[in-house]
């Protein structure tokens, strides 16, 4: 079967590649991949920056943002022949940690999680992949493709959940959120403030295009500048882009008792200067809090699945800005500026 592979840490090594059918051992669950949604992950990886091969092995099968349908499953199980499913991307550590051992393996306290994609573990890029029953979740079949925006979606469920049970730490009524970044996971951020009932206001530097539409469309207000500008003291600031100067802007700008969430990730080597000291005062006589989130386990996958069950499908299918065949992979990691989604199609859907 043909499957996406590369050479961890050695750009130019990515290819299409004959491969080897899963094995057993991967689990019960037989999977047809129907598309790969691409994200900076991927192009970290090809542009050798990033990413771990399996034990044993010099190549790993890339995509950690799948969709796909059931082959074969155990009967009488959570997912049968035909299910639209996604499976989830990592896997608890083999010691296990304190909170691996209880299925919160996206707190990993001594690293040695494994992701699919990504570290140490093959992704789902390939025609077909197994998996068990316990890290496969099932998807609304009317959902049909926009499956696909179950993982990234599920990332930031599960940012919002860090978000209310700190804010649940005292009397919580939040009515306003500032999102920043428009991109895939800043826009389903806001997708879910709006799902709560939220005033939700999204930063981002596109002037025009698809992406302050689809802010609008969503009952949203779209902004270009600061954050100070967007909205004054906002209850909960969801960060999603990495860039420093954003992070202790939303820091700076966070409402009295408000949550900050970080979910995008600096690159680093650049310095700001900053007033520590009045940063301090503030989050300290505020009761500010600033948090950061990634990767999501069974629960938020879950909450996720039911989001998007919930959400416009016409407005979910317009964060799919692009689908490429799979002999096409490489186009879709060359991003235009009104590239919210890209997706790489493997079989017909």
């Amino acid at each position: 079967m043909k499957a996406l592979t590369v050479v961890p840490m050695q750009a130019g090594t990515a290819e299409l590649s004959d491969v080897e059918e899963p094995p057993d051992s991967d689990g019960p669950v037989l999977v047809e991949t129907i598309a790969i949604g691409i994200c900076g992950t991927d192009a970290e990886i090809v542009s050798g920056r990033y990413g771990w091969a399996p034990p044993g092995k010099d190549r790993l099968v890339l995509g950690h943002e799948s969709l796909g349908r059931v082959l074969e499953a155990p009967i009488g199980g959570a997912v049968a022949k035909d299910d639209l499913v996604v499976g989830i991307v990592r896997r608890p550590d083999p010691v296990p940690c304190s909170n691996c051992a209880v299925g919160e393996w996206d707190f990993c306290r001594n690293g040695q999680y494994t992701e699919r994609g990504i570290k140490q573990h093959d992704g789902y890029l390939s025609e077909r992949y197994r998996i068990t029953p316990d890290f496969v979740v099932k998807v609304d079949p009317t959902l049909g493709l926009l499956g696909v925006l179950l993982e990234p979606t599920s990332v930031v469920a599960k940012a919002w959940e860090q978000v209310e049970r700190i804010g649940n730490r005292a009397h919580w009524s939040p009515s306003s959120v500032v999102v920043t970044g428009a991109g895939p996971v800043g826009l389903l951020a806001a997708l879910l403030g709006v799902q709560r009932g939220l005033e939700v206001h999204v930063i981002d530097q596109m002037v025009q295009g698809v992406k302050p539409e689809l802010v609008r469309a969503l009952g949203a207000e779209y902004h270009t500048g600061a954050i100070s500008e967007a909205r004054k003291n906002p209850d909960v600031i969801i960060e999603c882009t990495g860039v420093g100067s954003l992070v202790f802007d939303a820091m700076e700008h966070i409402g009295p008792g408000g949550v900050v969430c970080l979910t995008g990730v600096s690159s680093g080597g650049r310095t700001l200067g900053i007033d520590a000291g009045d940063l301090n005062r503030s989050m300290v006589l505020e009761n500010e809090v600033v948090v950061g989130s990634v990767n999501a386990n069974r629960r938020h996958y879950e909450a996720a699945a039911d989001a998007l069950a919930k959400a416009d499908r016409s407005w979910l299918e317009r964060l799919i800005s692009r689908r490429v065949p799979l002999q096409r992979w490489a186009d879709a990691l060359d991003r235009s500026p009104d590239d919210v989604k890209v997706v790489v199609e493997v079989a017909e859907h």
